[in-house]
């Protein structure tokens, strides 16, 4: 069981599959944008406002903030019990999301 997870934080990532699905890939490793894009087929400009987004969140960070090009995301410790907590409710086929 997650010992203090962000219950708004939480909220804002299962209110959007690209989040969920963003998240989902992340919990393999670090991962460039592209190489998110290709694994859950979402266009990579979705991808780029989808990281820029769960970054501002600090659910995610930049592992290479001085990279213009192919810069890598990996979760923070937040978006690990946030991905913790959603598995536990979901499972892992993530279903309820139509994933």
């Amino acid at each position: 069981m997650p010992t203090s997870i962000d219950w708004s934080k939480y909220s804002y990532v299962v209110s959007s599959r690209y989040r969920v699905k963003v998240l989902k890939v992340l919990t393999v490793g670090p991962k460039t944008p592209k190489q998110i894009s290709m694994e859950t087929k979402i266009y990579l400009s979705h991808i780029s406002k989808t990281l820029r987004e769960l970054s501002e969140k600090g659910i995610v960070k930049c592992l290479s903030p001085g990279q213009r090009r192919g810069k890598v995301y990996d979760l923070t410790k937040e978006g690990k019990e946030i991905i913790r907590q959603l598995e536990m409710v979901v499972g892992e086929d993530g279903s309820c999301f139509g994933a």
